[in-house]
């Protein structure tokens, strides 16, 4: 495979497809009702016959249609979603790897460690033949490597849970499975410029949380693969483009872009970034969902301003939370794109340090210098806009269009987000702010009387707004970001806090295993062994991230025989 590619900006996925696909998930609701209906399920089905002669059959069957008349339908002209993808077994997999979690020594734990690194097993799926023989009658992208599911309803590659799978690979010792689910991203940046939310025609209109620099890191200090280093560096360079001008779309302000320009207190300027989805209509994966939320909108500028706003919020992976929404208690209010997020600049400072470092690496002198002067330029936005002396963490900066139209946009400290989330804390994960001895005491401090930290690890957010990525559920990425900074900074208090909120984490996810004989992913911080709740879907298992968090945790701290699993029967 190149490391470069000649097609830019979006492919073209099968619109006609997607919606007629859309079509059918209206109907299916319909007829099914609300309950327990995934809309997704529709828009991954897989067409058996061509397209014209689905169609028919559809408009035929509407009118009068019952359930067994739909089922019959479905059977017909569609295989089941997730039949465009096989069972794979991963050649690098072993039952009990050598060298696997050394510092585990308890039996009970390191028998749970075994079964959950079992599961990548059980998520390996390739794309099938047929997908790429007729990839008009399918909504999956043909990604050209092997991948790991993240579980569930999520059957295709998703872009940021990736890097927790990694995570999890690397300490499953399967180091080839790794370099496989990374360069299927690395195919998808060259392809359309960026990495998809996910390997699905209907995810081109979005990213996720940029991170395929930190798996290309990871994966490349396992291994010193030099030459994953090397097919990397464009792709990195396509999404470092796309996350710092992003293609034009629409807002109140007409500025339609990632970048935004930001003047400071003290008159400096700026360049910051936020999430951006190019989308004004339903997402075709929640078609059905999206409209309900804007039925309560009267105009089709307002319906069309929320999908718009939905769709970025889904860029964020936090889809959905009160964090986006100008009142927590009116989902219409969601505004990501009016929010510059604390998180996403330091997953893009991140970028900039792997770029530099990748570029050292190969010898590219002028990459190098370029990126070492971008990150201490974001460094420094970041410290300036973000950073809130008083509470010792990093808030989430609104915009604010009622001035002007204009950029560089003027920083006032009461449009610092005040409530406290999980992604204040965030940037400790990345170097130079764990470095900074000061700043982490202050961040510790903050952390600790947050009111985050509960009895199984960090809450997402203090707001219960029903939402998922808010209280009282709490995610795996979240807690590990938070753990490894922590870890990082070097400070003994700051390792001692992070051992603590590791140990409850293990301790809810083993106890939620132990209970329903599956890894969930979410989970209700508040009760131990409860998964979490909340949000536009069921709770799914499987499942990637918390495989990968919970192996790189007891990698990194093992799990002392004489410390309590939980409370034995």
């Amino acid at each position: 495979m190149s490391s470069c590619s000649s097609a830019r900006g979006p492919v073209a996925p099968s619109v006609p497809l997607i919606a007629f696909l859309e079509r059918v998930q209206e109907a299916a609701l319909s007829i099914f009702g609300a309950s327990g209906f995934d809309p997704k399920r529709y828009v991954d089905l897989s067409l058996k016959s061509d397209l014209p002669a689905a169609e028919r059959a559809f408009d035929e069957l509407r009118a009068s249609a019952t359930a067994q008349d739909w089922e019959t339908f479905i059977r017909s002209y569609f295989e089941d979603a997730g039949g465009d993808l096989e069972h794979y077994e991963p050649p690098d997999y072993t039952p009990e790897p050598e060298g696997f979690l050394p510092a585990v020594k308890s039996r009970e734990m390191r028998e749970w460690a075994l079964e959950v690194h079992a599961l990548w097993k059980s998520l390996s799926r390739k794309i099938s033949d047929g997908v790429r023989t007729r990839p008009d009658s399918h909504t999956l992208i043909p990604v050209p490597n092997p991948l790991v599911i993240p579980g569930s309803r999520f059957r295709e590659a998703y872009y940021w849970d990736s890097y927790w799978v990694i995570r999890g690979l690397l300490a499953s010792k399967m180091y080839e499975t790794a370099k496989a689910v990374v360069k299927n991203l690395i195919y998808l940046a060259n392809r359309y410029g960026y990495v998809l939310n996910g390997a699905r025609a209907y995810y081109t209109n979005r990213s996720q949380p940029p991170l395929l620099s930190a798996m290309v890191r990871e994966i490349y200090d396992a291994t010193h693969d030099l030459e994953l280093v090397k097919i990397s560096l464009q792709a990195l360079l396509n999404e470092y483009e796309f996350w710092n001008s992003g293609i034009k779309y629409r807002n109140p302000c007409n500025l339609g872009k990632h970048k935004v320009t930001i003047q400071d207190a003290e008159g400096r300027i700026h360049t910051l970034s936020r999430y951006y989805a190019k989308w004004d209509k339903p997402r075709p994966e929640s078609s059905t969902t999206d409209k309900e939320s804007a039925s309560k909108l009267s105009s089709a500028s307002e319906k069309a301003n929320l999908y718009w706003e939905l769709a970025s919020a889904a860029e964020s992976g936090w889809d959905f939370s009160a964090r986006w929404m100008r009142d927590p208690l009116d989902f219409t209010t969601m505004a990501a794109t009016s929010v510059l997020p604390v998180d996403l600049n330091a997953f893009i400072l991140g970028m900039e340090h792997d770029i530099a470092f990748f570029a050292e690496v190969i010898g590219d002198k002028s990459t190098f210098e370029r990126f070492v002067m971008a990150s201490e330029a974001r460094k420094e936005a970041i410290t300036s806009i973000f950073w809130n002396e008083q509470k010792g963490q990093w808030l989430d900066y609104w915009l604010n269009y009622s001035n002007s139209c204009s950029e560089p946009y003027i920083w006032d400290t009461l449009n610092q987000n005040q409530n406290v989330y999980a992604s204040n804390f965030v940037p400790l994960w990345i170097n130079p702010f764990y470095s900074d001895a000061s700043m982490v005491h202050k961040v510790v401090n903050s952390l600790k009387h947050s009111g985050l930290l509960q009895a199984s690890g960090i809450a997402t957010s203090l707001q219960n707004s029903g939402q998922q990525w808010d209280f009282p559920n709490g995610w795996a990425p979240l807690q590990h970001m938070i753990v490894e900074g922590l870890v990082k900074s070097g400070s003994t208090d700051a390792r001692q806090m992070a051992e603590d909120i590791a140990a409850r984490w293990i301790r809810t996810n083993y106890a939620a295993y132990k209970q329903t004989g599956k890894m969930h992913e979410k989970y209700n911080v508040v009760n131990c062994g409860e998964f979490g709740g909340g949000g536009e879907y069921v709770p799914q298992t499987g499942f990637g991230w918390s495989n990968g968090v919970v192996l790189a945790f007891l990698e990194e701290f093992g799990w002392p025989q004489d410390r309590e699993i939980i409370d034995r029967e």
